[in-house]
């Protein structure tokens, strides 16, 4: 087979793949070329494509193993699931194969059913998570490519996803320092992707795609839609348009235009969810409240309503100075101009003073509605 899938680029995906969570997604009409056809599609391929640039190393899972692993993909495993498939908690047992660890791990199985785009969303992943690595990204320990089997094989966060902790009606609220500790941790994940020696961008920038460890360390997870940043003198990358609404900034709906900016404003909705406890877009709210940047940005910056929209869970146990901080901070984020917004490294900065130490709940919840 000839080498034309080594120009592959991780650069155009499908739409987001949590099922479960309510917002909608953008995506702009594609066609799919004849280039997908050439797209690596056995671990011999992937392996020769992923030494261009990956520093990680992956384990290279059978699909037998992976039956193992997940208890024959049994049903009372199952952690979630979305377009991409079904999410399965995992053991990798001592005797499994020589050299691997025992450890917990979280299986995400391609349904088979996306043709070529579930194939792009998975290699994407397969790229990015393994060239990248840091506290703040979820680990990728390994993959399946065997025949029409396409699976990632993830390191197990224990207390699933941000959106299910903070809009769940059974999980205890979250407090505001654990709050302010996801945002500093998804905050620094963001700035060393931005920062990277070759840029990327997330582009589905949410939530459901912020995952926590026992001690509430927030992790991006799913990088099916994130793609290479403009290098050189060049502003933005011209890309077909995917996210999520209520998440996805406004520039990039109208345009197209992908900057680094474009994850500052989702970074800031983000704050504001976990400001006020309400979801990025609620149908159920009246029609001014529907979309939550829209009706919280101006109330931002008048302290005298601001603190009468924050999450009432809260019970008013946060502190008003810190509280401003964060609102104004989100505020910035939610700028209408890109260039106005401030950098994800300053974005950091401004989140450390934030910090608390808080205690953490000893065991996880009985009810964990968990990680995609």
């Amino acid at each position: 087979m000839g080498n034309c899938w080594f120009r592959w680029k991780p650069s155009v995906y499908r739409v987001s793949s949590n099922a479960k969570s309510d917002s909608p997604k953008v995506q702009s009409p594609s066609k799919e070329t004849k280039d997908d056809a050439k797209l690596p599609s056995n671990p011999e391929e992937v392996e020769d494509l992923r030494r261009e640039s990956a520093t990680n190393p992956l384990i290279v899972f059978t699909y037998n193993e992976l039956k193992m692993i997940t208890g024959n993909f049994r049903q009372d495993n199952v952690l979630g699931g979305g377009g991409f498939g079904s999410v399965y908690k995992g053991f990798i047992a001592e005797d499994l194969r020589k050299g691997l660890q025992p450890l917990q791990v979280a299986v995400k199985v391609h349904d088979g059913d996306n043709s070529y785009q579930g194939h792009r969303e998975w290699l994407a992943e397969v790229i990015f998570l393994g060239q990248l690595s840091h506290p703040n990204l979820v680990k990728l320990i390994g993959y399946c490519c065997e025949d029409e089997h396409r699976v990632l094989i993830y390191e197990y966060m224990a207390r699933g996803s941000v959106e299910n902790n903070l809009f769940s009606r059974i999980l205890l609220p979250l407090s505001w320092a654990i709050r302010m500790k996801i945002a500093y941790g998804a905050a620094k994940g963001l700035a060393f992707l931005h920062e990277s020696e070759k840029p990327v961008i997330y582009r589905d920038f949410k939530t459901s795609n912020i995952l926590l460890d026992l001690d509430y360390n927030a992790k991006l997870s799913d990088f099916g839609l994130a793609k290479d940043g403009p290098v050189g003198d060049k502003s933005h990358v011209s890309t077909r348009i995917m996210g999520t609404y209520g998440y996805a900034a406004p520039e990039y709906i109208m345009t197209g235009h992908l900057t680094a900016s474009s994850d500052v404003y989702s970074f800031g909705v983000v704050l504001l969810e976990l400001l006020t406890g309400r979801k990025s877009l609620d149908k159920s709210r009246p029609p001014r409240e529907q979309n939550l940047a829209d009706w919280a940005v101006p109330l931002l910056s008048e302290k005298k309503k601001l603190l009468n929209i924050i999450d009432p869970r809260l019970e008013g146990d946060y502190p008003i100075k810190g509280v401003h901080k964060a609102a104004m901070l989100a505020y910035h984020c939610l700028n209408r101009n890109p260039k106005a917004r401030p950098l994800m490294r300053d974005i950091v900065d401004s989140l450390e003073p934030l910090q608390a130490a808080a205690e953490m709940p000893k065991t996880v919840p009985t009810v964990i509605e968990v990680q995609r």
